[in-house]
């Protein structure tokens, strides 16, 4: 009996000891099992997105970029938003850099914006930077968004040796949220560590929100036999219709110009250029272009706006604003069409300049050349509710080079087929001649299509 005794305590002891081996496993399982639970938490928070679709109207690859002597720029990925994703850019620009900028006149303009606003106008011999973050648009945050634009103005002149007074800040994202700048400045001193005179294009990249692609470009002009550079980066592809410029873009070149002269210049050539596109009609909180001009070139300085070499630069300055703006349209969000609207014939040039956005923002003719649908009919609407001298009789519409409608009716050489075919086309000219005076504009737009919907849809999700 002791030795039946013995054996059943032994097995006890035995199942015990294995119960107990079984519970730590199931704790340690559990406790495995919690960790990844807190992980997808975290990932919900803050989720990684992939990156969308780069748009059908997209150039073939990104420029090559010239280095612009005293200029140097680095990004990283600080997660104001995303993990993962690089969101953060800085520019450090050289002691006796002249800055302009133009910015948006939206009355609930952000607070960097309105930072900026106040800053662009001092003249200074002093180096400048500029630092700017995606994810987060530091809008509509009240007392909040101006002390985090203090903060990272007061870190980033501690860690660049710039006066606070000179550093311009950018934010670009989902408006109504508090910025949490200390992420940015956290990420200083290895933003500092990496500048580098040629890494423009991930600068590119950092600004990026609903883009597809970055965008850059260039211009090399020749003053008195020297060369002068021009490159410039831009962000934009949804919230589109500039009262300014669009979105964010930051160009720089090595001229010699002083300030006043170049904020003449860069305000009459936004007017021609970013002022003339429009994806959806929509005007941003945050809409900003800054010029940095840091005077290493050998060429002799600008000073005089008649002179050839003003007209020099300002038609490089033009082509890469211009190519610039061409690509937020390119990269509209959803587009998969590209639409230049030229206007001639009107009585004055606002006229025209008011007609091309009519019919470049109206959403029934943007959802017609979306569907592939030559329905001049609504180009006649879109004219008619411009707001601009108009005379039906005189009136001309072309598609291309067909010939649609003309002295108040359609035109007799048109048929529908040839409308129809033109319209398959990724790249289309809408022409329209008031018939009254010597006024033209042009203006560029996009199709408007369901992918847009969607885009925006799940914009903050």
């Amino acid at each position: 009996m002791a030795g039946t005794k013995d054996k059943d305590a032994t097995e006890d002891k035995k199942a015990k000891t294995g119960r107990k081996a079984e519970i730590k496993a199931l704790r340690q399982k559990l406790s495995r099992l919690r960790k990844k639970l807190k992980k997808a938490k975290a990932a919900l928070v803050e989720p990684v997105t992939a990156a969308p679709a780069v748009s059908p109207l997209a150039p073939p690859a990104f420029p090559d970029l010239p280095v612009i002597d005293g200029a140097e720029f680095a990004a990283i990925a600080a997660g104001v938003r995303y993990k993962g994703r690089t969101d953060v850019m800085l520019a450090r620009l050289a002691p006796g850099t002249r800055m302009a900028g133009v910015f948006t006149r939206s009355a609930t303009r952000s607070a960097p914006v309105l930072d900026c606003e106040a800053k662009i106008g001092a003249d200074s011999d002093e180096g400048a930077a500029i630092i700017v973050n995606s994810g987060n648009a530091n809008a509509f945050t009240g007392s909040n968004g101006q002390e985090a634009v203090a903060a990272i103005a007061a870190a980033v002149a501690a860690a660049t040796g710039v006066p606070q007074s000179r550093v311009f800040s950018s934010s670009t994202g989902v408006i109504g949220e508090p910025l949490p700048h200390q992420r940015i400045t956290a990420a200083l001193d290895d933003l500092t560590a990496k500048l580098s005179s040629e890494a423009m294009p991930e600068a590119a990249r950092a600004i990026m929100t609903t883009d597809t692609f970055p965008k850059g470009a260039s211009a090399t002009v020749e003053i008195d036999g020297e060369t002068v550079q021009i490159a410039g980066i831009a962000k934009g592809s949804g919230m589109i219709a500039p009262d300014m410029a669009t979105m964010l873009v930051y160009i720089f070149t090595d001229a010699k110009i002083a300030r006043a002269p170049l904020q003449r210049i860069l305000s009459r050539l936004t007017d021609e250029t970013f002022n003339c596109i429009t994806v959806d009609g929509d005007t941003s909180t945050s809409d900003t272009l800054l010029l940095a001009a840091t005077g290493r070139s050998k060429a002799p300085e600008i000073t005089d706006l008649r002179s050839k070499a003003s007209r020099d630069f300002a038609e490089g300055l033009k082509t890469v604003m211009l190519d610039l703006a061409h690509q937020v349209v390119r990269d509209g969000e959803g587009a998969t069409k590209f639409v230049e609207v030229a206007v001639t014939g009107a009585d004055s040039d606002a006229d025209a300049h008011k007609v091309a956005m009519a019919i470049a923002n109206s959403p029934l003719v943007k959802t017609a050349v979306a569907g592939e649908d030559p329905n001049w009919g609504r180009v006649v609407m879109a004219v008619g509710k411009s707001g601009a001298k108009a005379d039906r009789d005189r009136l001309a519409i072309r598609f291309g080079d067909i010939l649609v409608a003309e002295k108040g009716w359609v035109a007799e050489s048109y048929t529908e087929e040839a409308g129809a075919a033109y319209m398959k086309r990724a790249e289309l000219v809408i022409s329209v001649d008031l018939g009254l005076g010597a006024g033209r504009a042009t203006a560029w737009t996009c199709d408007l299509t369901n992918r847009y919907i969607e885009i925006n849809a799940d914009y903050r999700s």
